[in-house]
């Protein structure tokens, strides 16, 4: 069987599909295919339902369920830390309220939790890679900066107004779910589970053959010197990425369920998680 499988073009996507990518564990006889695309752009093709699996934003999952399930393993939780707001000069949180804010796409999470945050401001979409150029122009008034950019942005003399993982975390206690992996439903039962196995058993080999991994994701870097890029991956590639455990399901379903309690998300959603085929 064809899987295409689709994620970020960014480190610690790179890092997690490392193995799958390069053929060093047991597919069971799957073909992967796999595509790399910004995260909006993937959030909109699930919509379609185009890829059988997929990295997605835990927000735009709301919009996917019918068709996708979350596979058990991939997940990209901000154990207090994440999406970081920032501007040119020091802001409050009332600060935030009525401004234009650069933000990477209305189906990230990144929006749903600034939306959390502060409910009242002006987003204005703007491509990942170019959020901390609009607010350094002077087009918006803040940027919310994912990916790299968050271990980077005070290069550019930006300054933070708030780390959103932490302002989740004190709030919630639970980590900030901000990524996940889909697998569409109609491939059936068993096909799905030995899915969620693969990927599993990808990002294990990967945390356990850390510098060849690595050596993988340095190609989607984006200018970040090595140890830089491996603190990025360890953020985001982790015991969570194995599997999201009780904490990591249960911030899911808060997140989830707290975007339609304040309007974001039409309707709540009861998140499903495949488990991996047992061997």
């Amino acid at each position: 069987m064809r899987i295409h499988v689709a994620h970020s073009p960014d480190s610690d996507d790179a890092f997690m599909f490392y193995a799958l990518a390069n053929g060093l564990v047991d597919t069971d006889g799957f073909e992967y295919v796999h595509e790399l695309q910004d995260i909006e752009s993937l959030n909109r093709r699930a919509l379609k339902g185009e890829l059988e699996v997929s990295a997605v934003s835990i927000h735009a999952y709301a919009y996917l369920a019918d068709r996708y399930a979350l596979l058990s393993s991939g997940a990209s939780m901000g154990d207090r830390y994440g999406p970081r707001l920032v501007a040119r000069s020091s802001m409050s949180r009332d600060d935030v309220r009525g401004k234009r804010v650069a933000i990477p796409g209305l189906l990230t999470s990144a929006y749903l939790a600034l939306r959390l945050y502060q409910p009242e401001f002006e987003p204005v979409v703007t491509p990942f890679d170019q959020v901390e150029d609009a607010v350094e122009r002077g087009d918006v008034d803040l940027a919310l900066v994912i990916h790299e950019g968050q271990l980077t942005y005070s290069t550019r003399g930006l300054r933070l107004v708030a780390d959103l993982g932490e302002w989740w975390h004190g709030e919630t206690g639970l980590p900030l779910p901000l990524g996940g992996n889909v697998v569409r439903r109609d491939l059936g039962d068993r096909n799905v589970r030995l899915i969620s196995r693969h990927l599993r058993d990808s990002i294990k080999y990967s945390l356990s053959h850390r510098d060849g991994a690595l050596d993988h994701a340095m190609r989607y870097a984006r200018g970040l010197e090595r140890e830089k890029a491996d603190e990025f991956v360890g953020m985001y590639v982790n015991d969570w990425t194995v599997d999201y455990g009780a904490a990591g399901r249960e911030a899911v379903r808060l997140f989830l369920k707290r975007g339609a309690d304040c309007g974001v998300i039409p309707k709540l959603v009861v998140p499903e998680f495949v488990a991996p085929e047992t061997a």
